[in-house]
This record gives structure tokens, sequence and C-alpha cells, in this order.
């Protein structure tokens, strides 16, 4: 889903399976579909371990060629685009991995897709965190923002996202939140613990990125 120059680079970024990602699936979830599935490698560790269908989305061919293999059907293209192909009410959970901060309008995708969840469909996202401590403290103390090849300063990132604006952003949408956790929390405390012990407020900077599962609001489908 996620276009880059460097082949190489492009290659170590889809080799990264989500493992963690997979206790937020709904274990009675029946059909999934995997936006951005890159070479389908996620949606195939569903397809073992819940024994879904499972759909892709992706948008650079030679991955989605890799994810045909794996996956029950998979669409090629834009995100945007391939929504019109989807079925309606169809999806029991709707997964978007590391991929709504490269999206340029992630708030239409978003809303277009509640047409394609089910009575009892989900959406799961992973989504970088860019109130991180680390990302703060270059830019507070050293100034720095500075875009790299990969992580929450990723050079394809269009949107950034905080634990608040996850939350406002997912209310606005007609999106009812049930699970918002952070993943991936600082390991080396050092004196970080001194820190959010006086400043508790900065709790959420602890952590690179956010699991959200989200259902339609009631009332939400027309």
């Amino acid at each position: 889903m996620i276009r880059h120059s460097s082949t190489t680079h492009a290659v170590k970024y889809y080799q990264y399976n989500r493992e963690e990602m997979l206790s937020f699936i709904p274990k009675d979830a029946r059909s999934v579909l995997d936006v951005g599935c890159a070479s389908g490698r996620f949606g195939a560790l569903v397809k073992h371990k819940i024994g879904a269908e499972v759909w892709g989305i992706e948008i650079e061919k030679k991955m989605a060629e890799e994810a045909a293999k794996r996956l029950d059907k998979l669409l090629t293209g834009d995100v945007s685009v391939c929504i019109a192909d989807l079925p309606e009410n169809y999806f029991d959970c709707i997964i978007f991995n590391d991929i709504l901060e490269h999206l340029a309008d992630p708030f239409s995708v978003l809303t277009s897709v509640m047409g394609n969840l089910s009575a009892r469909g989900r959406i799961v996202c992973s989504i970088p965190n860019i109130r991180h401590f680390k990302v703060l403290k270059k830019l507070v103390l050293k100034g720095e923002w500075e875009y790299k090849e990969a992580g929450i300063l990723d050079r394809t990132h269009l949107r950034f996202f905080t634990y608040k604006s996850i939350r406002k952003t997912m209310d606005s949408l007609g999106y009812t939140i049930e699970i918002l956790q952070g993943l991936k929390p600082i390991k080396k405390w050092k004196h970080l613990w001194i820190i959010y012990l006086f400043y508790p407020w900065l709790w959420d900077t602890r952590f690179y990125q956010f699991a959200c599962v989200a259902k339609p609001s009631a009332g939400t489908f027309s």
C-alpha cells in the first residue's frame, strides 16, 4: 500500500508480520479485509489462526502478486478506488495496519468502508504515535524534525496521529472506540520514570503506536 523509491527498503518494510495485532481481530470473524496487505503475510496468519476468509487490497503490483497467492481475493490499486469493488455489508473486520498515516484522505476512506462492514463489523487499526517521547525529545530539545526511511517519521507518512486525535477522529466519523491500547512501550526507562511520575499527562508518550478497535456508532448506518 506504501510506495517507496528504494526497492530494498520496500522489501524490508513489507517483511513485518505484525503478529501482535492478531489479538485485536474478533475471534468470530468469518470475513476479513486487510487494507494495504503488502505480501499478504498478516492476512495468511489471520486465515491460519482464526479460519476467516481474507481479502486484501494492495497498491504495489509485486507485493499484490505475492498476496494473491496467500489470500482468498486480492484487489490491486488505491484503496479509495478499490472500495467501489467491495461487497456491501460483508466484512466482519477491516484491518488498517500502519496504513491510515499513508493516505491523503484517511477520513473519507474510514467513512466509506462503513458500508462494507457487516452488522457486527469492526475496524482494527495500528497507528503510529507522533507524540512518542523520542520524537518530542528531538523536536523540543534539538529542534529536529527529520524524516526517516521507516518509523514514526517515515518519509511517506502524510498524516500524523496522537491518542487524543485518534479518539476525536473516530468520534467525528461516527465510530465508537472499543479498544485504544498503547503498543511497543519504551523499555529503557533510565530517568524517564521520574518524568511520568511528576507529569502523568505525558503517559501516552511512552508508546510507539496505538491499536484501535472501533465499530460504527448506533444510527450511523443509513
